[in-house]
């Protein structure tokens, strides 16, 4: 991994791996946003950045020849309840954007990251030691991006030989960003109320 592109920079993950890539890393570590989510602070003085949405296969093309780039992370999604508002934004962007970006790999021969959930699992996936290979039947269209883009980036691996990675992550908890739509950011808001007011009111239920 020499030059990396993170698409989705600013975002609630986003800005922490674009800076700690750039202290593990000497070559370009791009910080790719859209309009209106421009870096900011540490962040946009520390390394190069690039306007990149994800829904324009040729953007991405672009930047990834011109910083020469050989491994993509895409960390662009709209979070579970952010994307129950928005459905069909949440699968344009988390689907045709993840298409997009497969296809920029392909033609131009880089690795991809694309972070998965465990929103892809269902109420009846087996919550104990639960395997890796297993009932995936999420109701949050979030989820099903996820599973979806388990699976293409499986399919562009095995047909194209694209490096395709994921992990399954739970929820992030960050010391600096704030909550971010997550149907798990309550965790994240315990320690942020925590802080500024001294309660916080779990709405979960027990158990």
């Amino acid at each position: 991994m020499k030059n990396v592109l993170i698409i989705g920079s600013t975002g609630q993950i986003g800005s922490e791996l674009t800076m700690e890539l750039r202290k593990r890393y000497n070559g370009n570590i791009v910080a790719g946003y859209i309009p209106g989510q421009e870096p900011k602070g540490d962040l946009l003085e520390s390394g190069p950045s690039a306007i990149v949405d994800i829904t324009n296969e040729q953007q991405i093309a672009e930047t990834v020849s011109k910083y020469e780039i050989d491994t993509i992370y895409n960390l662009a999604a709209l979070l579970s309840a952010v994307a129950e508002a928005k459905p069909q934004l949440a699968w344009k962007i988390g689907m045709g954007g993840l298409f997009n970006v497969l296809e920029v790999a392909r033609e131009m021969n880089c690795a991809v990251f694309t972070p998965s959930s465990i929103g892809v699992f269902g109420n009846n996936t087996p919550k104990d030691k639960t395997p890796q290979d297993t009932i995936r039947n999420p109701r949050t269209m979030y989820g099903v991006t996820k599973v979806s883009g388990e699976l293409l980036s499986d399919y562009y691996f095995i047909r194209f030989g694209v490096d395709t990675r994921s992990v399954r992550f739970p929820g992030l908890i960050s010391n600096l960003t704030p909550p971010g739509g997550g149907t798990t950011d309550y965790a994240v808001d315990i320690y942020y109320e925590a802080v500024k007011t001294g309660h916080f009111v779990c709405p979960i239920a027990a158990g």
